[in-house]
Formats: C-alpha cells, sequence, structure tokens
C-alpha cells in the first residue's frame, strides 16, 4: 500500500493566501497529489482555499482527508471501491 500524500496548504503562499493567485495554489496542489493517490490536506489556511482545493482534487485523488489537531481526521471524500 502506498502511503498518502500529506500537502500543508500553509506552505503555498506567504503570510496571506490571494484570491488572485488561487489557480496557481490549484496547479502546484495537482501536482504534489499526483493521480489516483490518496490525499491529506492540512495547515493553516482560509476555508476558502480548502474548498477550492478539494474541488480541485475531485475525480484526480482517491481519496480526500482534512487533518487538524483539532477534529482529527475528516474523510472529505473516498472513491475507493474496496
Amino acid at each position: 500500500m502506498i502511503d498518502p500524500i500529506e500537502i500543508n496548504l500553509a506552505t503555498l503562499y506567504d503570510q496571506t493566501a490571494k484570491l488572485s493567485a488561487l489557480p496557481e495554489y490549484e496547479q502546484q496542489t495537482k501536482d504534489l497529489a499526483g493521480e489516483g493517490r490518496d490525499v491529506v490536506l492540512t495547515g493553516a489556511a482560509p476555508v476558502w482555499l480548502y474548498l477550492r482545493i478539494a474541488h480541485a482534487l475531485h475525480g484526480k485523488a482517491k481519496s480526500l482527508v482534512y487533518r487538524s489537531p483539532v477534529t482529527g481526521d475528516v474523510v472529505i471524500f473516498d472513491h475507493n471501491p474496496y
């Protein structure tokens, strides 16, 4: 089994995420996620960025999990048929 790829969204930008850079954030995340992998999103980031990244990874990632020190793991989607 291949380990999930963990992506810290806070590493995509300096200090403040910008809506104008959203296409770049989405592309960086897709490049990091690869194709058909299990992906875990972490890091301090605005909710709009989490939502758009989740949307961008739908159909690309096998599963997507949000990981927080407060909530633990929250499954956003899981398209693994097993």
